[in-house]
C-alpha cells in the first residue's frame, strides 16, 4: 500500500529520495503579504491570540496552500509561544515585533518554569496542536504538514534582550562571563523544545523544522555549545520516539559551521539562507543529504523577468540530489502575492523548460 511519503514530494526528498518533479514551499507561506490573512489579522485581536485560536490559525495555515498549491503548510505559530508558556511576559507591537520582559543572570528563569511549561502544554499550548489536528484532517496526503521551534539558542537570544537585536551583546556577554547560569537556561529551552516538537507530532505534523535564525553572531565555539550541542539533543530524543519523522536544521549565517552541523547533531535535512554560496554547497555538503533553500527573498520584490534566471541558478545546483525548493528567509511582507505564484509556476515547469 502506498504511504504519505510515496505520495508527497517534500517528504520523499527529506527522506532522501530525488524526485524528478522538483517539491515547494517557502518559510513565512503563510502571513502578511496575503490579503486574506490581513483580512483576518484585523479582526484578531493580539497576534498571540491569533496563535492560540485553533480555528483562524489554521485557516491561515492552509491559505497559502489553497491559494498557491504548495507542497507542504507550516504551522502558522511562533517560536515564542515558548517562553510565553514558561511564563514570561511576551507581546507584539506594531511596527516593533515581539517585546519580552528581558530576564538576566540575576534571574535566568521564572521559578519551575518547566513544570508550568508542562501544564501550560494541556490549555495555552493545547490550542497550537488542536490547530495541528484540524489542517491534518483538512489538508490532503500530497500536502505535508511541517511543525517547528525556534532553537534554544535563538529562542534565548530574544528572552534575553527583550525583542529583535542588532549586536546580541547582552545574551553573548552572559554566554561568555557566566556559562554555568547560561547553560542552565538552555537546557530548560531545550526540554521544552523537546516537549513542544513530540506533541506536535502526536497533533499530526509529518516533518519538523528547527529555526536557528541567529546562529550567526557566534563564533565557532559557541556555536558547537549553544547550537550543536542542544540540536543534537533534541533532534536524537525526538528520533527515539518518532524515528520517521524528518528534522530540518536551519542554522541560519552559519555557512561556514554546516557540515559539521550535520555531522554533529544527525538533522535529516539542512536548510540553507541565501548567504550561503551555491557552489561551495554543492561541493561539500554530500549528495545524500537533502538540501532546502536557498532563493533570496528579495528576487520576489525585483524585475519578474529576471526571476527566472535566479530560480534556475538554484535548481541547477541541487539537480543531482535530494531537495525543496524554499527561500533563503522568509517571505517579505511587501511581496505582491503575484510574484508568488509565478514562483511557483516557474518551479512546477523546470522539468518543461
Amino acid at each position: 500500500m502506498e504511504d504519505k511519503t510515496t505520495r508527497n514530494l517534500v517528504l520523499r526528498n527529506l527522506a532522501g529520495k530525488r524526485t524528478s518533479a522538483v517539491p515547494i514551499w517557502l518559510m513565512r507561506q503563510a502571513g502578511r503579504y496575503l490579503p486574506e490573512y490581513r483580512k483576518i489579522r484585523r479582526a484578531a485581536g493580539s497576534f498571540l491570540d491569533l496563535c492560540y485560536s485553533p480555528e483562524l490559525a489554521a485557516e491561515i495555515t492552509l491559505q497559502p496552500v489553497r491559494r498557491f498549491g504548495f507542497d507542504a503548510a507550516i504551522l502558522f505559530s511562533d517560536i515564542l509561544v515558548i517562553p510565553d508558556a514558561l511564563g514570561q511576559h511576551v507581546t507584539f507591537e506594531e511596527g516593533l515585533g515581539p517585546v519580552l520582559e528581558p530576564i538576566t543572570p540575576l534571574n535566568p528563569m521564572l521559578p519551575n518554569a518547566l513544570d508550568r511549561f508542562r501544564n501550560s502544554s494541556q490549555n495555552k499550548l493545547g490550542a497550537v496542536y488542536e490547530t495541528i489536528e484540524r489542517v491534518a484532517n483538512a489538508k490532503t496526503d500530497n500536502c505535508a504538514l511541517i511543525g517547528f521551534a525556534g532553537g534554544p539558542w535563538t529562542v534565548a537570544t530574544y528572552m534575553v534582550e527583550g525583542g529583535s537585536s542588532r549586536d546580541f551583546q547582552k545574551i553573548r556577554r552572559w554566554a561568555t562571563s557566566d556559562a554555568t547560569s547560561f547553560e542552565l537556561l538552555i537546557d530548560v529551552l531545550t526540554e521544552a523544545t523537546i516537549i513542544h516538537l513530540n506533541a506536535q507530532i502526536n497533533a499530526g505534523v509529518e516533518a519538523l523544522q528547527i529555526f536557528e535564525s541567529h546562529a550567526g553572531v557566534l563564533d565557532c565555539f559557541g556555536f558547537n555549545k549553544w547550537v550543536i550541542k542542544p540540536t543534537r539533543r533534541i533532534v536524537s530524543t525526538i528520533k527515539r520516539k518518532h524515528p520517521h519523522i524528518p528534522i530540518i536544521g536551519f542554522p541560519r549565517g552559519a555557512a561556514a559551521q554546516i557540515p559539521v552541523f550535520l555531522s554533529e547533531t544527525n538533522v535529516d535535512a539542512v536548510s540553507l539562507d541565501h548567504s550561503v554560496s551555491l557552489n561551495w554547497a554543492a561541493s561539500v555538503i554530500s549528495d545524500s543529504v537533502p538540501i532546502q533553500g536557498n532563493l533570496d527573498p528579495i528576487y520576489l520584490l525585483g524585475d519578474p523577468g529576471k526571476l527566472p534566471f535566479h530560480v534556475d541558478r538554484v535548481l541547477s545546483a541541487f539537480s543531482n540530489r535530494p531537495y525543496v525548493f524554499n527561500l533563503g528567509h522568509g517571505v517579505i511582507k511587501e511581496t505582491d502575492p503575484r510574484s508568488v505564484e509565478r514562483l511557483v509556476d516557474i518551479v512546477r515547469n523546470y522539468n518543461l523548460r
